[in-house]
Parts: structure tokens; sequence; C-alpha cells
């Protein structure tokens, strides 16, 4: 009689915190922790990831400069109350890095919003955001 070999049904893998081998390993670990600390609000967190100088492009918003200006804006400006960013592609060109996701939560006013976004970081040599520039795939946003 032959014997068939056992199956193991296969699990969604976690992420590991195995050592980054790259620079471009190391950038995509840095943008997935931001999303991370953003979902979670971990507002000290997500400012860490940001060189002191940083600029943020947001629409609707003048450029964010700085520390003190991200912290205001994730503290009480962001009119998201909650929710939760699905990262669709994510790509890495040397300090470059692009992101393509979906976001999904709840602004402040209560009203549940979906949508497409893309995400474009430069990042300094010791991998901090020096610039973030953020784009919306919705009407009037």
């Amino acid at each position: 009689m032959q014997t068939r070999p056992a199956t193991v049904p296969r699990t969604r893998q976690e992420p590991t915190t195995a050592p980054i081998s790259s620079p471009e390993q190391g950038a995509e670990a840095r943008v997935r922790r931001y999303y991370a600390c953003v979902d979670a609000g971990d507002v000290p967190g997500l400012i860490a990831l940001f060189a002191p100088d940083a600029q943020y492009h947001r629409p609707g918003y003048e450029p964010l400069v700085g520390h003190a200006d991200l912290q205001r804006f994730y503290r009480g400006e962001r009119v998201i109350a909650e929710g939760r960013h699905t990262v669709s592609e994510l790509l890495v060109a040397g300090s470059k890095v692009a992101v393509h996701g979906e976001f999904h939560g709840v602004l402040h006013s209560g009203e549940r919003v979906g949508l497409r976004f893309a995400d474009f970081f430069r990042l300094t040599a010791e991998l901090a955001f020096a610039r973030r520039d953020t784009f919306f795939f919705a009407p009037l946003v």
C-alpha cells in the first residue's frame, strides 16, 4: 500500500524581526512600520521615523515641516479618527519608496471612508523620512 506524504496547512506568515540585510529592505521595513504606527495611533512612534526637518505634503494642507508640525497634524488636524492602511504595492529605488494601497476608516465627523492612496517617501542615509507626499484617488479629497 502506498502512503501519501502528510500535508501541513499553510497559514498566513506574520512579519518577522529578522535582521535587515540591505538598505532596500531597511527602507521597506521603515515604511511598513510607519503604517503600523499610524493605524495603532502611535504618534511618538511615527514621528520618530521622520528626520527632524522632514517635509510632508498632503492635499488640502499647507506643507508640514519638522516634528512640531507633524505632531500638531497627527494629534489634532488630521480629519481621520481611526482606520487601517493596506499596502498593495511597495517599490524601493535607492532612497525612494513608492506605495500604493487602500485606506478604510472613520473621519472625526463619524463618516466612514474608503479610498485608494499613493505615498512617495524620500529617505535619508539613516533611513529617516526626509519627505513624504500623499495622493488620494477620490473625488475632491
